[in-house]
């Protein structure tokens, strides 16, 4: 049996346990620090895999892409899709074919989305400024499968240095975080700095205009949307009018949030269309974690804005749950990748959910929604669908104030939904 290293796993300062992995069958062991249990701390930060026993667990059943033999809760923690081919492109800089899942922890470090952190610490060099123009050259050039790797654009620092600030957040289209300086502007690699004196923005990257529209404008225009029908999301802009900034959820008031997607809480894999994978499981997922009723109302607001507004890309892992280390409770994150979330240039005969409402992927009714409310006590549920439904208008000014291309804009009005 071949293990690979051992390495810690801390959170708010404090060693949690130790993570190991068996690299023939690709399982992974971790063990609580005694001490850590014994001091009662942070009692529900793992509520459902996890149990707070001294003893070793062993996890063997969670395989494939998105967890790769690692616990949900630490597979969260691994680079997306879009940053495993920064990183694939990175370490084939350096002659590196393959890497461990606990190796890539160990390069994540104390740079991933939430509170989490590994050790060793994988020791990079600070960024300077960051340049956009110059990042997206280094990232135009990844994206062109490989296509002339020997530029002076792909050399071993500038990969590090895209890694480094843009690997860990989930999704597959292009990102950076960054630490903008609240009176100087600067922008800095996203957890360089970490502080009140910083906002700490994950940047969807607008490549090029192939496509003939801006996918990270029509973002913006559905942040816009939500904010109006009552999600609760976090600040977002526009910057240079084409890449789409919003503050971290995991970064607020200068301190590391430990904060889960669905998928990281429960082992359920976001990218099958299982019985899992269902709007009635992430109310359950909430009311397991004791959340408020408010965010039970507010997913339900969810819910439906995602309906009628064709974000059918809902996945498990874009609902998230933020631990609050001083009340060990949890409560509903803010919204995120709420969009149009098909290719307004094609015509669809069918569209499918990610997550069923009602046990439907497609041609969902108010019946199926009103079914949903009922089972978990929400008020006024015609009155949310209204309010929701009202905002359908505003598309058309909001696209047309940002300047959309005439056709994206009426073929997505065309496509919005009323119950």
């Amino acid at each position: 049996m071949a293990i690979d290293k051992v390495i810690n796993v801390l959170a708010f300062g404090t060693e949690l346990g130790k993570l190991g992995y068996d690299l023939d069958s690709q399982k992974s062991f971790f063990q609580y620090n005694p001490d850590f249990l014994d001091s009662g701390q942070y009692s529900k930060m793992f509520p459902f895999i996890f149990k707070r026993t001294k003893s070793v667990q062993v996890f063997k059943e969670y395989q494939g892409d998105t967890f790769q033999g690692l616990p949900p809760m630490i597979a969260d923690s691994l680079p997306d899709a879009f940053g495993n081919i920064i990183f694939q492109e990175w370490l084939d800089a350096r002659g590196i074919k393959k890497i461990t899942p606990l190796e890539q922890l160990a390069y994540v470090a104390d740079r991933g989305m939430g509170a989490l952190e590994y050790q060793p610490v994988k020791e990079l060099p600070k960024s300077s400024q960051i340049n956009l123009d110059e990042v997206i050259g280094v990232l135009e050039k990844v994206l062109k499968l490989k296509e002339d790797t020997t530029g002076e654009n792909l050399s071993e620092l500038a990969l590090l240095n895209v890694f480094k600030i843009g690997t860990s957040a989930g999704g597959a289209r292009p990102k950076i975080m960054i630490s903008e300086h609240k009176e100087t502007g600067k922008n800095t690699a996203g957890d360089s700095v970490i502080g009140d004196d910083y906002n700490q923005y994950l940047v969807k990257l607008h490549l090029d205009d192939s496509e003939g529209y801006n996918r990270e404008v029509v973002e913006y225009a559905y942040y816009l949307l939500a904010q109006e029908a009552g999600i609760d999301m976090m600040p977002s802009k526009l910057i240079e009018n084409k890449h789409f900034a919003t503050l971290r959820y995991d970064r607020q008031n200068g301190e590391k949030q430990h904060a889960l997607t669905v998928t990281g809480l429960t082992g359920w894999n976001f990218k099958s269309q299982s019985e899992n994978s269902s709007y009635e499981n992430v109310f359950k997922v909430a009311l397991s974690l004791g959340v408020p009723h408010k965010d039970i109302q507010q997913l339900f607001r969810r819910m439906v804005f995602n309906l009628i507004f064709q974000n059918i890309d809902d996945h498990l892992k874009n609902h998230s749950f933020i631990y609050d280390k001083s009340a060990d409770s949890w409560s509903l994150g803010p919204a995120y990748d709420i969009t149009y979330a098909l290719n307004p240039l094609v015509t669809f005969k069918a569209t499918s959910r990610a997550l069923s409402i009602n046990e439907k992927r497609i041609e969902i009714t108010m019946k199926d929604v009103f079914t949903v409310a009922e089972e978990f006590a929400i008020k006024n549920p015609k009155g949310i669908v209204e309010d929701v439904q009202k905002l359908i208008p505003r598309w058309l000014g909001i696209a047309t104030e940002l300047d959309m291309p005439q056709n994206i804009i009426k073929r997505i009005n065309k496509d919005l939904i009323m119950l």
